[in-house]
């Protein structure tokens, strides 16, 4: 789910108009304390929208739309295809919907690559399952992508209209989510999250953010994600799944609630 977010993120700061609403809106560049807390309020929120009941799944969409209220300005400078001065908001439904559907995309490629390959009807039905959090959030009922086809369709007609450009923004902001600490004791992780989130972006964005890619990083990016994939595997639950889709599963199981 990490490693699924840290792919999303990248390929959201590489819209422009997000770029710079996180750069001038957010405490990303804050350090690891700032970094920590942030990753702390975006689990609670994923957990509360995904295994929590009717109150606790719009406290946490009404929290991030009071965030999205006051996230609004114009591009300090030309990227792409958008001119110095473009307003941007986070209340756009259209970024909106690309931050939705990188999401989407992301978790779906990496928990194909480490768990468990997924069938068409299965990623067809966690788009449909996640259309609702998208469109409670601002973005329109009638482009949210509810098919696996759909969503690919939506993303390569994003790449090919040249919007999706990664900039000075966006490539700042990359490397303080890669690389979010100097510590000693982070290097072996950074250098994980590092590798990982730049091969798992599409091929045409590689050079884009100035990530150096050839033979060798592939195949380093190759050997972790099989020592990833075998980590998972062999992982308990109690370490490889969050408390609350353990409750969730034991729930189910005991007949206290039903469906997945």
């Amino acid at each position: 789910m990490l490693l699924g977010w840290v792919r999303a993120i990248l390929l959201q700061f590489a819209h422009p108009l997000i770029a710079a609403g996180v750069a001038e809106h957010s405490s990303f560049r804050g350090g690891t304390g700032a970094a920590l807390s942030r990753l702390h309020h975006t689990v609670g929120a994923m957990l509360a929208l995904t295994f929590g009941g009717e109150d606790d799944r719009e406290r946490a969409l009404e929290a991030i739309r009071t965030i999205h209220r006051r996230v609004h300005g114009s591009l300090p400078e030309s990227c792409g295809r958008f001119p110095a001065g473009t307003p941007y908001s986070a209340e756009d439904p259209a970024l909106l919907l690309w931050v939705h559907a990188t999401l989407i995309d992301s978790i779906l490629r990496v928990y194909d690559r480490l768990i468990a390959p997924l069938s068409d009807t299965d990623r067809d039905a966690y788009c449909v399952d996640a259309a609702e959090v998208a469109t409670a959030l601002g973005a329109h009922a009638h482009d949210v992508p509810r098919s696996w086809r759909s969503l690919q369709a939506y993303l390569d007609a994003q790449y090919a209209s040249g919007v999706i450009e990664p900039c000075t923004q966006a490539r700042v902001l990359a490397a303080a989510l890669l690389a979010p600490s100097a510590s000693a004791l982070m290097v072996p992780i950074t250098a994980i999250v590092q590798l990982v989130g730049a091969g798992m972006l599409p091929v045409q964005l590689h050079c884009a953010y100035g990530f150096k890619w050839s033979p060798r990083r592939e195949r380093s990016f190759r050997a972790v994600m099989a020592t990833l994939r075998l980590a998972r595997r062999v992982a308990p639950p109690f370490i490889a799944w969050w408390p609350a889709a353990r409750r969730r599963v034991s729930a189910t199981r005991f007949g206290l609630i039903s469906g997945p």
